[in-house]
């Protein structure tokens, strides 16, 4: 994957030239991207990978256009789109039966987010699922409802937004704060009664302590293990459509599933409901197993049927 890629140019006639010159690059066959992805896999052929990148750089870019309203360049935009690409590329197993660009597609966008985050220069930025779904979804949303002032929400906006992303209200209110813009912490703020000061004269710690993050930290990894050990239970069809299913931040349709699988949207429905079934029965055995080892007196005693 050595191959150099269209570079962009600054400008809004860099982007034009770009996106015609990946046009010039030919939509691959299913037979021709899996002869390609099998050579790249087995025999590491760098031309094979480059044909399988430089047939997707259409995709990367519409799905970069959507990330347009974050005030950076789409040049860096789609750069970081195309370096998702390329990981998806090297870890793409053509032998489970789906095309690449319904693989890819979910490392474009994570790519593309996490370059997003990390130039945002917010304080405490979320990093939780719930807080990066608010973060990209939250314009979108607005715009929706008609919400398109500057400034603070109403309480109904508020309402609104935190129930169709799943969220509290609270925070609603502190991203939409944050995406209003950045704001020096030193900045003076409003004096009363005499008062007066810098906005981080008024900054409260609200963090929980250490002993209290440390003992979540190690709840969630054991939850976490958990989950992992009751997912090799699952052959590879059913833990595909049970993390596409129940696992994504943008899960994906019946439909969509179906299509990859070619089978019908009520098998995947079935089979996503067992999957289901099978990790709840193997997680709870699991927490039942870790509880009865932590109880006084629990080791070394037997178990009666």
């Amino acid at each position: 994957m050595a191959q150099t890629l269209p570079s962009i140019a600054s400008g809004e006639g860099g982007l034009t030239r770009y996106l015609e010159e990946i046009r010039r690059f030919p939509m691959l066959q299913p037979e021709q991207e899996y002869m390609l992805a099998k050579r790249y896999r087995e025999h590491g052929d760098p031309d094979a990978a480059h044909k399988l990148v430089t047939s997707h750089l259409r995709l990367v870019a519409k799905i970069a256009m959507g990330y347009r309203g974050y005030g950076l360049p789409i040049g860096e935009v789609i750069s970081e789109g195309n370096v998702g690409l390329m990981q998806a590329v090297k870890k793409f197993e053509p032998e489970r039966g789906f095309r690449l660009a319904t693989y890819a597609m979910w490392w474009i966008k994570a790519s593309i987010q996490e370059y997003i985050l990390r130039s945002w220069s917010l304080v405490k930025m979320g990093t939780t699922a719930n807080q990066k779904r608010l973060f990209f979804n939250l314009r979108k949303v607005k715009g929706k409802i008609q919400a398109l002032e500057e400034g603070d929400l109403n309480p109904e906006q508020i309402s609104q937004i935190a129930e169709r992303l799943n969220v509290s209200e609270e925070e609603v209110v502190s991203m939409n704060r944050r995406l209003s813009g950045d704001a020096s912490l030193n900045a003076p703020i409003r004096a009363t009664e005499g008062e007066s000061g810098e906005w981080q004269d008024w900054l409260v710690d609200d963090s929980e302590s250490q002993e209290q993050m440390l003992v979540q930290q190690d709840e969630l990894e054991s939850r976490r293990r958990m989950l992992s050990d009751a997912m090799d239970i699952l052959n590879d069809r059913e833990r595909r459509i049970f993390e596409a299913r129940r696992l994504s931040d943008e899960p994906l349709t019946l439909e969509e599933l179906s299509g990859e699988f070619d089978i019908s949207r009520e098998r995947v429905r079935q089979i996503e409901v067992r999957a289901f079934e099978k990790v709840q029965a193997a997680v709870t055995s699991s927490a039942r197993q870790q509880a009865a080892g932590q109880r006084p007196g629990a080791e070394g005693q037997g178990v009666s049927a």
